[in-house]
């Protein structure tokens, strides 16, 4: 066995950290300034309640930078995804969105080895995957430059906690966490934002005024 190289605290401080990228000021105050050059981001609430819409928008400005691939393992390409897609206008992608029809894990790591252009993967969701804590390892060792943004159901679809160990796990080694509900996003962020997101004004009105 090979000793591993170790790092001097002068090494680690002569480092230049990757720039964080702009998302735009309403994400940007949310979230601070975030590196996407690799990494896990969390969405996680329960249904009806905006993961979906949170994920466009997210999809949306991080095409920006980066070729996003967005997996649609739960839902696949029916009726209401399409209409997701087009509400939250990711056809001005362009060739930088592309949505994958229920690419499971063998499926997913194989587009991920043959097409190196992809750089930020969303996973919709955890659950119907059925992901292994060790395949999530897998994700990000052996793609580091890519970032992963999980998508998880939680408890019951009342409860406040990741439905399952495993997103719970992925949850607690993430960046950024968007815990939804009410069509907004309280986000936890290693960035330095640490904010609230609006998902849609309107629909939290009307969930909040209830």
């Amino acid at each position: 066995m090979k000793l591993k190289r170790s790092y001097g605290a002068r090494e680690l401080a002569r480092m230049a950290d990757p720039e964080g990228v702009s998302l735009g000021a309403e994400l940007d105050e949310a979230i601070g300034k975030a590196e996407i050059a690799g990494g896990a981001w969390f969405i996680y609430g329960p249904s009806k309640n905006g993961k979906t819409s949170m994920a466009m928008i997210l999809a949306k400005a991080l095409a920006k930078h980066r070729k996003v691939a967005y997996d649609s393992v739960e839902e696949g390409i029916n009726k209401s995804l399409r209409m997701a897609v087009e509400r939250h206008g990711l056809v001005e992608a362009g060739h930088n969105f592309v949505l994958l029809n229920r690419e499971f894990f063998e499926d997913l790591v194989y587009r991920l080895k043959h097409s190196r252009t992809v750089r930020v993967v969303f996973i919709d969701s955890v659950q119907f995957m059925d992901l292994k804590y060790s395949e999530y390892r897998r994700l990000r060792l052996d793609f580091p430059r890519t970032l992963f943004v999980f998508i998880s159901h939680v408890k019951n679809n009342r409860g406040t906690s990741p439905d399952g160990s495993v997103a719970t796990k992925i949850m607690r080694d993430s960046d950024v966490i968007f815990s939804v509900r009410g069509f907004k996003a309280f986000v936890t962020s290693r960035f330095g934002g640490n904010g609230e997101f609006v998902i849609s004004e309107e629909m939290a009105a009307k969930f909040y005024l209830e």
